[in-house]
């Protein structure tokens, strides 16, 4: 997603939104237990593209299939572009998507029959199989709408090293190793799927330290957490903890990665919004770059700008190879991987997304998969884009604030 834009985009990988204890959950945690720690309108623009007639065996839609609510049912030929996007090239990441959910009830049969074929296959062999198998609903708003936002993401490379060294200063923390979350009140089933952030003092569970408090709880040697890297810029660490996932350049030449792995329960605070309401910036200057350069004239003013965004966020290494791991578990795929709420759309689902190029007119209709989440990624119609890795994928996510249909592909076998 675009660091600096207006609105509160945290992903990754992404995120989800913290739930802090209600005041009846924290007596009980105060009392009853010391919890223990365990290791984010309007019309459509895209022309309607008529289907070739190739998949003569799908059948047509079934007018007694469930009703799942916040979907409509729909035809392919609604589908804006299906029959030209190459849809073998969405393969790949479909069986990445399979090897995640290839044992639920309702995925078994559709992935079973997907890992049969061949690890590639040509664009009207995947078509064909997807119609085959795969019933298209339409994702609707709450209000009816059928259009909402789709941004983007990406994942980036900055400098750093795994020593603390003179350039080398701004540390890329793990799990502080006081912080609470849902895993760690593992006697309260209750509380399992809530994403609970905080910590104990003098009895009692408390939100978790803001990005400014913590930070100054660092400087001063109180936080029990461990730096994994040392970067060399504090606005590539920013970013790095917006998109969620991102490569470190090493010293000697060599690259590590780094994932989401926890973040401090705070919501989200564009610190673009924050130089824009301050007068600092202009809306058209406040770019990544415009931000970068207004922190190089104002360098006693950056921790300011930062900590702006009291959300802070926590990281664990990854294998370098692959792709950044997303929050289905599975590596993304540059162009072909998207986060969504998952309370809308099911993770490692076919999606069908249907949009304009970022700063454009030109259409964009492309399979993806739902194979993240983000804590700004919010409703039944919105997605956030995986452009994929490096400076260019970064330029096409920040500029990506466009506006989209999405259609949700449901194995068939599900509504027997």
């Amino acid at each position: 997603m675009n660091p600096f834009s207006l609105k509160p985009t945290f992903f990754n990988t992404r995120l989800t939104a913290t739930v802090f204890v209600v005041m009846a959950v924290v007596a009980m945690s105060a009392a009853c237990t010391q919890a223990r720690r365990v290791p984010e309108t309007g019309e459509d623009a895209v022309p309607v593209v008529s289907r070739h007639p190739v998949c003569t065996e799908c059948a047509a839609p079934d007018s007694s299939a469930p009703k799942i609510p916040g979907w409509r049912s729909s035809v392919w030929e609604e589908l804006p572009g299906w029959d030209n996007d190459d849809l073998g090239e969405a393969w790949p990441a479909f069986l990445e998507s399979c090897r995640a959910i290839g044992r639920k009830a309702e995925w078994r049969a559709v992935c079973s029959a997907a890992r049969a074929l061949p690890e590639t296959l040509p664009h009207q062999e995947a078509r064909l199989f997807f119609e085959r198998h795969f019933t298209p609903w339409q994702s609707v708003a709450h209000d009816g709408s059928t259009q909402g936002l789709i941004t983007g993401y990406f994942e980036p490379l900055i400098r750093g090293s795994r020593r603390q060294q003179p350039d080398m200063r701004w540390p890329v923390l793990a799990p502080p190793d006081d912080m609470l979350t849902s895993s760690s009140v593992a006697a309260y089933p209750e509380l399992r799927k809530m994403n609970l952030v905080g910590r104990l003092a003098d009895g009692k569970v408390l939100p978790y330290w803001t990005r400014a408090e913590l930070e100054k709880r660092w400087d001063e040697g109180r936080l029990p957490a461990r730096a994994l890297f040392w970067a060399e810029d504090p606005i590539d660490l920013f970013i790095l903890q917006i998109q969620g996932s991102g490569q470190i350049e090493l010293p000697d030449g060599s690259r590590a990665r780094v994932g989401f792995a926890e973040h401090n329960g705070h919501p989200y605070r564009s610190i673009g919004r924050w130089l824009i309401d301050r007068g600092e910036l202009t809306f058209s200057q406040a770019s990544m770059e415009g931000i970068r350069q207004w922190a190089q004239r104002n360098p006693h003013r950056l921790q300011e700008l930062l900590n702006s965004n009291p959300r802070y966020v926590f990281f664990r290494e990854l294998p370098i190879s692959g792709g950044p791991v997303g929050a289905l578990g599975v590596p993304l795929h540059a162009g072909r991987s998207i986060a969504v709420d998952p309370s809308h759309i099911p993770l490692g689902a076919p999606v069908f997304l249907a949009t304009t190029q970022p700063l454009s007119e030109e259409p964009l209709n492309r399979l993806v998969m739902a194979q993240d989440t983000g804590s700004a990624v919010k409703g039944a119609v919105r997605a956030d884009f995986f452009w994929g890795f490096g400076s260019q994928a970064g330029e096409q996510a920040g500029r990506m604030r466009q506006q989209g249909k999405i259609w949700i592909l449901r194995p068939k076998a599900a509504g027997e």
